[in-house]
């Protein structure tokens, strides 16, 4: 996708958003928050983080909602609540939720394959390109709990794109479709639905289930049949510059000022957060921008609270956050406990991203505007200072509902 193109798609998505009140800092303004917040900037300080966000609901009600630190520090822009960011890997919940709608308008089913004759990338590319038969045994479901097969051994393809082009003595980046092709000419790590291997890729061909199933494009679909449907308007497909920002976007902050080549074989020198890989290219995987209240609001869509309509059934939150006993095994989530507990994380070079939503309603989400030298460790961290705040100061929060 070029730079030009991931403009115009923004623009697209961009305009659907209608005029409304504009959340900001002074809004969420609570004295008896005050230890909360000098807790939250002492952490963010320990970890030399610029942003951050926090948002927070119970029983679909938004009761706080704040920034902390800078937006972009260059240009002395405070965090605000309406400022948006990278999500990196909770955009797979995002992707999810459109599967689960695709199930729900009878276009797909989660046993669906998604090679072969009878697949939706049932082009015959495809299948000349496989190295084993068995790929045609991958499902719709596989790839959503993280048992397509696909292996790490060559790198992750979502993310070493100069390498790909290198190996490939290729021009430019491949397209998606080049890159499903040399993806499946390697062997799988494991046989489909018998082992488990976190996979971008994986992902990234839901987008392209979606696409193919829906003929829309993966980010139109998702604004017309899920974002716009629960009130969440500040979701923007990412871009993988700092010139191509969106409006209200943050700038970013790596954990190093290290130099890096740029990700489409320029063998130019860039920050690692701005080109050294093609962010906007990850689409379903890691490519969404937004704020820590529209996160927390698309969760207040899929919880099954009758105080806001879900925009997938009853029985599709139940199979997204179905748990699995023996290991981390859920649709779209991170993790789900027995006990109700839904996780959500996602790490880049230049952000992080938690949600946690507890059995009783409440709902954390942080998202951050700069990377950690920890990478996906930090998101422990995040998830323990969320424990540490609600644990303390979930009883200072006023009830009111800034949705």
């Amino acid at each position: 996708m070029t730079r030009s193109n991931v403009g115009k798609e923004s623009a697209s998505v961009a305009r659907s958003a209608p005029a409304g009140r504009r959340l900001t800092n002074v809004m969420s303004e609570t004295a008896e928050l005050h230890a909360m917040e000098n807790e939250i900037a002492r952490f963010m300080g320990r970890w030399d983080i610029r942003g951050m966000q926090l948002a927070v609901v119970r029983n679909d009600s938004l009761l706080y909602s704040k920034g902390f630190g800078w937006a972009d520090v260059e240009q002395k822009r405070t965090m605000e609540p309406y400022n948006i960011m990278r999500i990196a890997s909770a955009s797979k919940l995002v992707t999810a939720i459109g599967i689960m709608k695709l199930v729900e308008q009878g276009k797909l089913t989660l046993d669906t394959p998604v090679f072969g004759p009878n697949g939706v990338l049932n082009d015959r590319s495809y299948t000349d390109a496989m190295c084993n038969p068995v790929m045609e045994t991958i499902t719709v479901d596989h790839l959503l709990l993280h048992e397509g097969g696909f292996g790490l051994g060559a790198g992750d393809p979502m993310f070493n794109t100069k390498d790909i082009i290198e190996a490939k003595n290729l021009k430019a980046p491949p397209t998606d479709e080049e890159l499903v092709k040399i993806v499946l000419g390697r062997k799988l790590a494991f046989t489909p639905g018998y082992g488990r291997r976190y996979s971008n890729f994986g992902y990234k061909l839901l987008s392209m289930v979606i696409e193919k199933v829906s003929g829309q494009k993966y980010w139109d679909f998702m604004k017309s049949e899920v974002l716009n449907p629960a009130g969440c308007y500040d979701f923007r497909p990412a871009t993988n510059y700092y010139t191509d920002r969106m409006a209200d976007e943050v700038r970013y902050y790596g954990p190093d000022s290290v130099k890096v080549e740029e990700y489409n074989g320029s063998k130019r020198m860039v920050d690692r957060v701005y080109g050294g890989s093609n962010v906007n290219g990850l689409a379903g995987a890691g490519g969404w921008l937004t704020s820590a209240t529209d996160l927390a609001r698309l969760v207040s869509a899929i919880d099954k609270n009758p105080r806001r309509p879900d925009v997938i059934s009853s029985s599709s939150v139940d199979k997204l956050t179905e748990h699995a006993e023996d290991e981390k095994r859920a649709r779209g989530w991170v993790d789900c406990t027995a006990e109700g507990r839904w996780t959500r994380t996602g790490t880049l070079s230049s952000t992080h991203a938690v949600i946690e939503r507890f059995p009783n309603g409440d709902c954390w989400v942080i998202l951050t505007n700069t990377g950690v030298w920890t990478g996906h460790r930090f998101n422990r961290d995040l998830s323990r200072l969320i424990e540490n705040l609600r644990g303390r100061y979930a009883s200072s929060f006023p009830k009111r509902d800034l949705f």
